[in-house]
């Protein structure tokens, strides 16, 4: 209230509705007696104006009318002077009735008082609001100067997305944008208009009607795979830029404002749904907790990190082998979260002494283990560096969790362990069997999460293939029916939360992905995106399968049992319960054998702990 009393504005606003609600009950005589008021009649009006008046004004004030500012009044707005006139009237009317039993008082005067009062005190909101947003033509003039520099803009998607944001270029006319209409595939919106702005026909109309325009703005977030790259297909035609709004799970609350227009990218490409969170889920098991992740400064750790801030962590602790990667995210996460105490470990998850001793501490409630070698081709080089990152690092970590009594313990594994080809995958199904056969040992509950391709990480093809076509060079895949399942970093941060929200322990989540898509589409896809065109401008060249490398990947090993879950893009594999002695017993043997540097009898090591496991990836058509 004391910002609303010290605030200029409000004594003007105040004023102008003083003014109109004594217009109002004024007109409300003069309509009722038609301009010729009685003596008695007009000695009531006098007596009654410095009550009426204030009333009103104060319901006004108790409705929060002057709360918004005129330029934004919105439907919202409109309601609450509706509620408030009527309640000032019906005060009036009681209190005359009480006073006086209506005796002498002409009861229409009110009922037209009322109707003036809400058309009165609402159009002068709804006027400032039109001036504001440019509807007048000398507001526009007076606001920029006129609209001769406007770009013209298509909007692709007349829905719910295309509306909000045609409403903040029409309240904002410095952004010096002019729609000139929509486009929709549903036949019953055209020739219709929203905001005054025609629907002007289906995608398939772009063609005829691209003089219209200069630029193009794709308004369906919900819209992906190929459908998405049938408008893309249809935009480039025309040759004009183009732009689309984020996907909802990049927004607030569903929220889209022209402020989060950006380009095309490849993960709106991708045929599947994203997923969504639970985040009262999440929250309750994060909240006023000390978090750990492992690989804070890699793909997957540093967006844990950036995603963790909302859920209210009481600590966080950032562990990374990389001096670099570790500075980065610290100086990020410290700058976007300065409430969250937040802890910097230079630790190699393989150094069972340094690991511990960042345990004790820090004292972690909850542990996201993201560390982990993953380079298919550089694990087949040089296999001990995947036994002791990926297997002794991960039982460094599973011990120091149970001694020091972590709560939950979210390992992130990958599709390559299913029936593995290649020494990394081996290794992180030997990670996952460490993470299944402790559960029960302790007060800890161990889950692993299991991912396909994440676009953009240090580990994907797709950073290599953007830097080769930036420098006009070759986009090298090793094989023309090449598949992989895709999900966007994000997505892959969010399922980790999601599985520490839902893990009960022994448990491998996987993400139900869709289709695989072949990478050759998905190069082509990316050459497009960058303006050039496949095969024409930059050439696509096979390399051949690399060691260790297979044609189509899965996320199920044949045997595994699916459990349906509360969330619907998510499944659960119930883990098989190891021998945990039985099964340290042959870790052991498998990192004597690492320190030989014997490539040969480390594949052979790995194959007696993983019996589907195929050295050497033989089997290149699963």
């Amino acid at each position: 209230m004391r910002t609303i009393i010290h605030n200029k504005n409000f004594y003007l606003m105040l004023f102008a509705d003083a003014v109109v609600v004594a217009l109002a009950y004024s007109l409300g005589y003069l309509v009722r007696f038609e301009g010729d008021i009685p003596l008695q009649n007009l000695a009531h009006f006098k007596a009654a104006l410095p009550f009426v008046v204030p009333l009103k004004l104060i319901c006004f004030f108790i409705f929060g009318l002057y709360r918004g500012m005129w330029r934004y009044t919105s439907l919202a707005d409109i309601r609450k002077v509706l509620k408030a006139a009527a309640l000032s009237s019906i005060i009036i009317i009681l209190t005359i009735l009480f006073l006086y039993r209506f005796q002498g008082y002409a009861r229409s005067v009110y009922v037209i008082d009322f109707v003036f009062t809400f058309l009165l005190v609402g159009g002068i909101r709804v006027s400032v609001r039109l001036f504001f947003a440019g509807e007048y033509p000398f507001s526009r003039v007076f606001k920029r100067g006129g609209e001769f520099s406007a770009r013209t803009l298509l909007i692709v998607g007349a829905g719910d997305a295309g509306e909000k944001v045609l409403r903040e270029i029409l309240e904002h006319p410095s952004i010096n944008v002019k729609p000139v209409g929509f486009l929709d595939d549903d036949p019953v919106k055209k020739g219709k208009a929203i905001h005054g702005i025609p629907v002007l026909g289906t995608l398939d109309d772009i063609g005829r009607i691209k003089e219209k325009f200069e630029e193009i703005l794709i308004t369906i977030p919900s819209v992906r795979g190929e459908a998405m790259r049938r408008i893309v297909s249809l935009c480039e035609e025309t040759g004009k830029p183009f732009r689309t709004v984020p996907g909802i799970w990049e927004l607030i609350e569903g929220k889209v404002s022209v402020k989060s227009i950006r380009k095309v990218r490849l993960e709106d490409l991708l045929d599947r749904e994203e997923i969504h969170l639970d985040e009262e889920e999440i929250r309750q098991y994060i909240k006023d907790k000390r978090v750990m992740i492992t690989g804070a400064g890699g793909s997957i750790g540093s967006e844990l990190v950036r995603q963790m801030g909302r859920f209210q962590p009481q600590a966080l602790a950032l562990l990374d082998f990389s001096e670099e990667n570790l500075f980065q995210i610290e100086g990020e996460c410290r700058q976007r979260f300065g409430f969250i105490p937040v802890s910097g470990f230079l630790v190699d998850v393989k150094n069972r002494e340094s690991t511990c001793r960042a345990f004790r501490e820090f004292g972690p409630d909850v542990v996201f283990h993201a560390a982990a070698y993953k380079h298919v081709p550089m694990q087949e080089m040089h296999p001990w560096e995947a036994v002791f990152n990926n297997i002794a690092g991960t039982r460094n970590l599973v011990e120091a969790a149970l001694e020091n009594r972590v709560e939950r313990f979210v390992l992130v594994s990958t599709d390559k362990a299913v029936r593995p080809g290649n020494v990394m995958g081996a290794t992180k199904r030997v990670a996952e069997m460490l993470v299944e056969c402790v559960n029960g040992g302790g007060v800890t509950r161990f889950m692993a999460v299991r991912f396909g391709n994440v676009l953009w990480s240090s580990g994907s093809a797709i950073p290599l293939f953007q830097k080769q076509i930036s420098r006009g060079l070759p986009v090298t895949i090793t094989h023309p029916e090449i598949t992989r399942y895709f999900m966007s970093i994000p997505e892959a941060a969010q399922l980790i939360l999601q599985a520490g929200a839902m893990g009960r322990g022994c448990e491998i989540f996987i993400l139900d992905m869709g289709k695989p898509m072949r990478i050759v589409d998905l190069a082509r896809d990316l050459i497009r995106l960058s303006g050039l065109e496949p095969d024409k401008d930059i050439p696509i060249q096979f390399i051949g399968l690399r060691p260790g490398e297979k044609l189509y990947e899965e996320l199920i090993t044949e045997g595994e049992g699916i459990v349906a879950t509360d969330h619907e893009k998510i499944l659960v594999l119930c883990g098989n319960a190891h021998n945990r002695d039985a099964l340290n017993a042959q870790i052991d043997e498998l990192l004597a054998v690492a320190a030989t540097y014997d490539a040969a009898a480390i594949r052979e090591k790995l194959l007696e702990i993983v019996p589907e496991y195929t050295p050497g990836g033989s089997h290149l058509n699963y």
